[in-house]
């Protein structure tokens, strides 16, 4: 479990103490698509400031390469979510729906 920043039995051991797993995992889904988004969207931002090279050229454009290796060094956005839950960064709340 070295390669991961949380243990994932940890936190599933954490939160059943608190209540229902299912809500811890729904609330982690949410969160890691939101990190992701936000990934996404700064990817986007940097990518926007690099000149294409001609389209002739088959050769990768640095500036492209190392954005590109910086953003595959990021942890997943699941394994952030599941730490932002560990660390009780982020706190959630069940509000069931009303009958219709």
């Amino acid at each position: 479990m070295a390669k991961y920043i949380v243990d994932p039995v940890l936190v599933k051991a954490k939160e059943s103490q608190k209540g229902s797993i299912y809500q811890s995992i729904v609330a982690m889904g949410i969160r890691a698509r939101q990190v992701n988004d936000d990934i996404r969207y700064e990817l986007r931002t940097k990518m926007q400031d690099i000149v294409p090279i001609s389209d002739e050229i088959e050769e990768a454009n640095p500036d492209q390469l190392s954005i590109s290796k910086e953003f595959e060094k990021l942890p997943k956005a699941t394994f952030i979510a599941m730490k932002e839950v560990y660390d009780n960064k982020l706190t959630f709340s069940y509000s069931p729906d009303k009958q219709l």
